[in-house]
């Protein structure tokens, strides 16, 4: 599970005012900043087709390396602001970081494999959908997997109960219940016939 750090076209933008930042988005760039390890906060500007690519292919945890007149930097994707209604992003913010030291992020939770429980009509509920880990920017990962090939009626997978990696650390509290499956809501209120006392 090696993370390859992608690298990024970032160009420096002059803070203008704000008839500037539409101007680039017309012509397919999005405005953003980057700050951090070694860098000042800094104006950029990024294509969107490529940024678009780097969040479809790598996701949100992918380390992108942009230089920026002539001095590369590691970078995470720290913030994507979008237009509330056509989704489209708007403003970026690229955190440099320093490769051996910790960082922490969010990781998204997807549940895989058929809980036994389900078959039997349960109903499976998450209630987690992602979780806070720490770990140096090359091994954050971008999603974990919670195997719920064994889970029956009445049981459930805690933040506790994930695997442990030498990769990352889970900062999230392990009492927090990732999933659930309770009894269909439809068994509620038959009443089990209790065998006729002698």
């Amino acid at each position: 599970n090696l993370v390859m750090s992608v690298s990024l076209e970032v160009s420096k933008r002059a803070l203008r005012p704000r008839a500037n930042r539409n101007k680039l988005r017309h012509e397919g760039q999005i405005p953003g900043i980057i700050n951090g390890y070694q860098i000042e906060s800094t104006p950029i500007s990024v294509a969107t087709s490529a940024f678009k690519r780097i969040l479809k292919d790598e996701g949100l945890n992918a380390v992108v390396r942009v230089s920026i007149e002539g001095k590369e930097y590691n970078t995470l994707i720290h913030q994507i602001t979008t237009e509330t209604f056509t989704k489209e992003i708007n403003h970026i913010e690229l955190l440099s970081v320093n490769m051996s030291e910790e960082t922490e992020v969010e990781a998204e939770i997807v549940l895989v494999g058929e809980a036994p429980g389900v078959k039997l009509g349960g109903a499976l509920t998450q209630n987690l959908y992602s979780v806070i880990v720490s770990a140096t920017p090359d091994k954050l990962p971008e999603k974990i997997e919670v195997d719920i090939s064994k889970l029956s009626i009445g049981q459930s997978i805690t933040v506790a109960d994930l695997e442990i990696t030498a990769d990352f650390t889970i900062v999230t509290d392990g009492a927090e219940q990732i999933c659930a499956i309770s009894e269909a809501r439809a068994a509620e209120g038959t009443v089990e016939e209790a065998p006729a006392a002698e």
